[in-house]
């Protein structure tokens, strides 16, 4: 974010998804517009305020440190609470501090949703109810006026997922497990989404692949099952995976991707940290909890997970890479703790190189929580 925010600042403009203030609002039902217009934003991201950058003074820094009507996340989602939104949906903020040329910068986040448009039912102050606000450019929908009608139009869609690409949709729908229903025709592995039959979900069973992961070891029975699993829209094919029935196939999961922990010229693991891994706003794990093995099987279920990492998303995960990347002997010191876990004899195969991956991988499930602490 500080590279991000240092860049919107060189431009010496403000724009369609943020925004420059000297200080923070002293008047709350302008601080409330603001909030409302930006998540009501035109641009589907993320939206800031800026808080600490005079306009007047050619942008110049503000240390806003001692501002009497500064508020942290918890303050401002405070001020949210009691606001009467429609639906009681409300939207989602937090303020992220930065240090630029000694001098402490405020950034109010709003976050993209596709809960639009937000409007309230209960007049506050001059922010009126029903009055649907957004941002064009870089100019806010006035307090007494609403929001052109193409552009509400723009944000009614965007709540029903009408501007999304049938990728994008395909995996909002997955989120509604009850939409779906199976095939009628039993011989044919399919689910189709009852709403839009359009969208299916097709798995086929893989005869040619038999091997081995590390995590499939978390299991009673660790023989591997593999299907071939595609999202189609009509007959385009939108996305395959690799699906794992589990557990002598009680339950079935999305195959996790696989990652190692190292930088080009590092030496100082051996071996690498080799690990799986869920990214939790993705695809891959949207489908994975689809499959809801945490309800068909959830011992087995869990045993699995807790050899595999989830992430909130990409940045965090690289962000915790460079964490294990400073603190290798707390690794090491950890994965000399791990136990050893009894493995099934298969001559084939490299049992070393699967024992080795397995205490990695609870190595970093412990190092990712202390990685979450210190950031929180």
């Amino acid at each position: 974010m500080n590279c991000e925010i240092r860049e919107l600042i060189s431009l010496k403009q403000e724009g369609s998804y943020w925004d420059f203030k000297r200080e923070w609002h002293s008047n709350n039902a302008d601080l409330l517009h603001d909030i409302i217009c930006y998540a009501n934003n035109l641009v589907n991201r993320d939206c800031y305020i800026i808080i600490g950058i005079d306009e007047e003074k050619d942008y110049s820094i503000v240390d806003v440190i001692n501002d009497t009507n500064r508020k942290n996340t918890q303050k401002l989602v405070d001020f949210l609470k009691d606001k009467k939104f429609a639906g009681g949906i409300r939207p989602v903020v937090l303020v992220e501090s930065i240090q630029i040329e000694n001098a402490t910068l405020d950034i109010i986040v709003i976050k993209n949703s596709n809960n639009t448009p937000y409007f309230l039912t209960e007049t506050y102050k001059d922010v009126y109810k029903n009055n649907i606000y957004t941002r064009v450019m870089d100019t806010n929908t006035p307090k007494p006026g609403s929001a052109d009608i193409n552009h509400i139009e723009y944000l009614w869609k965007k709540r029903f997922h009408l501007l999304d690409t049938p990728l994008e949709r395909v995996q909002y729908f997955l989120k509604d497990s009850t939409g779906w229903e199976s095939s009628p025709l039993d011989f044919d592995n399919m689910k189709y989404y009852r709403k839009y039959p359009e969208y299916r979900i097709v798995s086929e069973k893989d005869d040619t692949r038999d091997g081995y992961e590390f995590y499939l070891f978390s299991q009673v029975d660790s023989h591997p099952h593999w299907y071939v699993t595609t999202l189609y829209y009509h007959q385009t094919p939108l996305e395959t995976f690799l699906e794992i029935a589990m557990d002598g196939g009680r339950w079935s999961a999305v195959a996790p991707q696989r990652s190692a922990i190292s930088e080009r010229g590092d030496f100082s693991f051996t071996p690498k940290p080799y690990y799986a891994y869920y990214i939790k706003d993705s695809l891959r794990y949207t489908l994975h909890d689809f499959l809801d093995g945490k309800n068909d099987s959830p011992e087995a279920y869990r045993q699995y997970m807790n050899w595999i990492l989830v992430f909130e998303n990409e940045d965090e995960r690289v962000g915790f890479e460079k964490y294990v990347l400073k603190n290798i002997c707390l690794y090491k010191k950890i994965l000399a703790e791990q136990k050893s876990h009894r493995l099934p004899n298969l001559p084939e195969y490299n049992m070393t190189h699967f024992e080795q991956e397995i205490k990695a991988s609870k190595t970093l499930q412990i190092m990712l929580d202390e990685y979450r602490e210190i950031n929180n």
